[in-house]
């Protein structure tokens, strides 16, 4: 990936060792690079509203002041566009499902290596929903709560490939991990899911997940 196509990322991180880490290594991953970080929401705010937005920002759940969930309203209202990808110590359910439920395309924990995190900001930009793997088992045994104590009465008239592909949306999978679960193309999974888009009246990948939770839908 030439440096003019690379995917910028910022970060707002309290700890600082940390963020200094987490900056050179982005810097080094290939393809992307982090040329601002923050200490916290509000020094971060300035440049949001300002400067030209990230392609994926990296964020913080526990910071000082605002805390990261409750800034994502207010980030995604500065860049609409933006892919929010929570990286946080925190793997309480409660938390990553309000996080998901906000808006945001990943999380991840602290823990997870360099290559992992590299690995899910490429996936956010490619329509991913990337989370580890204890991550994701949590919000699938959250998912199977709700679902079980709360079926939805809405069906929202979707096919049962529609279904097949939104559950998998839910699970992180890509779209050429998609085809490759269904057996189908590529362009057939991106129809399924422009159409799961417009019945669940949502634009966005993270917003049909968050839906499908929430109400029980897969």
């Amino acid at each position: 990936m030439t440096a003019q196509v690379q995917l910028t990322v910022w970060l707002i991180e309290d700890n600082d060792a940390y963020r200094a880490s987490v900056t050179r290594a982005i810097d080094r991953a290939g393809g992307m690079t982090c040329p601002r970080s923050f200490h916290s929401f509000e020094q971060a705010l300035p440049a949001l509203g300002t400067h030209p937005h990230p392609d994926v920002l990296l964020l913080d759940v526990g910071l000082p002041g605002l805390d990261g969930i409750s800034a994502m309203e207010r980030i995604r209202e500065l860049c609409p566009g933006v892919k929010i990808l929570i990286l946080t110590v925190f793997d309480d359910p409660q938390k990553i499902f309000a996080a998901i439920c906000a808006g945001a395309s990943g999380y991840l924990l602290k823990t997870a290596s360099i290559t992992e995190l590299a690995d899910a900001i490429r996936q956010v930009m490619e329509g991913g929903a990337p989370m580890t793997p204890r991550v994701a088992k949590l919000v699938l045994e959250r998912f199977s709560s709700i679902a079980s104590r709360q079926p939805s009465a809405l069906n929202y008239s979707l096919t049962s490939r529609e279904r097949d592909v939104l559950e998998l949306m839910v699970r992180g999978l890509l779209k050429k991990e998609i085809a490759g679960e269904l057996g189908v193309s590529v362009h057939t999974v991106i129809t399924h899911i422009r159409r799961v888009y417009e019945k669940l009246q949502v634009t966005t990948n993270t917003a049909a997940v968050s839906k499908a939770i929430r109400e029980g839908l897969v």
